[in-house]
């Protein structure tokens, strides 16, 4: 008998609320991405997060509301459950708070690269560019992707060497032209590094392929493919796909997860385009699935960037986008907004903040709730667990009734 009821996650890359316990572990102190954007704009339009209890999650996990002001009437009017997760896992990385949500604390430590120069071992470009049949690497540093294709793209064109680097996630990127250096070449460059990087215990290889010809033209396209370690344990995706659901990923879920736990993966990139994807897989899913999106804008082009403005018109869209979700739930269905760390465009550095993230949970049929401080993101993942009448999960405790 197939299982009533259709899901879908909302994940707000980097979109934290702020509080969290431990910041000062991370020195992150003070740091809260909706509330800094808040105060810094002067305001924020997002007025249907807020009716679904956004607001009273933030002011939760700081003490004090975010300075949204005034807002116009909300369009989305379901029962909600609202409240905020604290991460448990030892980092504060994409891989770490996915895996988290889905049931899986990562309850080890990530090996990182250096940020000086050069950052990775000698030994370990020699065996990467001697099996790619490289002329060497560039770069050999942390760095900002598009700072590093302005400062390294035209050297790339002309030597065919690629552009290496990392950043304070546990990381090894690889840029280089689709053109001129080629995406399946690319791609095959990226599998490579990811064999000889295994022994450092790195969570991902990132292929950053980009387009253009000289610098200020140079821009990075849709073609991003993570190459990542597989989560230690089996997640709350992979009891919906073995109990005979869909586990549909949109934009970079697929990669971050090593495909585990997945039936079907789409491609999409861009606020617009993620959310225009999300709405029609939502729409097609059968019975007992879960939709699965993750908007990197919030990190990769607002937070990392340290771009505050960008950052909230990007709040304000996915804000605008929520009604048209909203109108097309079916009696059972239910969604998920929530976040994997913070990234607050307003603090030192361009690091990602360790941060409290929002959960929110709606409905035709949600109870509303406040569902306070959750201990852990795994509650998440338990939650859909009993939400589809799944065998319990390790870790989190579910907040469906």
């Amino acid at each position: 008998m197939t299982k009533k009821g259709r899901a879908v996650i909302l994940m707000m890359d980097s979109f934290g609320i702020g509080g969290a316990q431990d910041a000062a572990r991370f020195n992150d102190e003070g740091a809260d991405t909706l509330g800094h954007i808040a105060a810094a704009r002067g305001g924020l339009k997002i007025p249907n997060l807020l009716a679904l209890g956004l607001g009273k999650a933030a002011q939760a996990s700081t003490g004090q509301a975010p300075a949204v002001g005034p807002q116009p009437a909300a369009q989305v009017t379901l029962p909600s459950k609202y409240g905020f997760m604290r991460e448990v896992s030892n980092g504060k990385d994409t891989s770490s708070g996915h895996w988290e949500m889905a049931g899986c604390p990562v309850n080890f430590d990530w090996g990182y690269f250096s940020p000086n120069y050069p950052s990775f071992p000698e030994d370990l470009i020699q065996k990467i560019c001697t099996e790619a049949g490289l002329p060497g690497i560039l770069g050999n540093k942390a760095a900002s992707g598009t700072v590093i294709l302005e400062e390294l793209g035209e050297e790339h064109i002309k030597t065919g060497k690629p552009i290496c680097y990392t950043s304070a996630d546990s990381v090894f990127q690889i840029a280089a032209h689709e053109k001129h250096f080629g995406l399946d070449n690319l791609y095959r460059v990226c599998e490579i590094a990811f064999k000889h990087i295994k022994p450092y215990n790195i969570a991902r290889v990132i292929a950053r392929p980009f387009v253009g010809e000289k610098k200020g033209e140079f821009a990075r396209t849709k073609n991003r493919h993570d190459y990542s370690v597989t989560p230690p344990m089996p997640t709350v995706l992979d009891s919906i796909k073995n109990a005979g659901g869909a586990v549909i990923s949109v934009g970079k879920i697929n990669d971050i997860f090593a495909k585990q736990g997945i039936t079907k993966a789409v491609k999409a990139s861009g606020l617009e385009e993620l959310w225009n994807v999300t709405l029609a897989e939502a729409k097609a899913a059968p019975d007992f699935s879960l939709v699965f999106t993750n908007f990197v804008d919030f990190d990769m082009t607002w937070g990392h960037r340290r771009d505050t403005e960008g950052y909230a018109k990007g709040l304000e869209y996915f804000d605008t986008r929520l009604p048209e979700l909203a109108a097309q739930l079916q009696e059972d269905d239910i969604v998920f907004i929530t976040a994997d760390h913070g990234c607050d465009p307003t603090y030192k550095g361009t690091d990602h903040t360790r941060e409290n993230v929002p959960v929110l949970l709606f409905g035709p049929k949600v109870n509303p709730q406040f569902i306070g401080a959750r201990d852990t993101y795994a509650d998440l993942g338990q939650t859909l667990a009993d939400y589809f009448k799944l065998p319990p999960l390790k870790f989190g405790t579910s907040f469906w009734n």
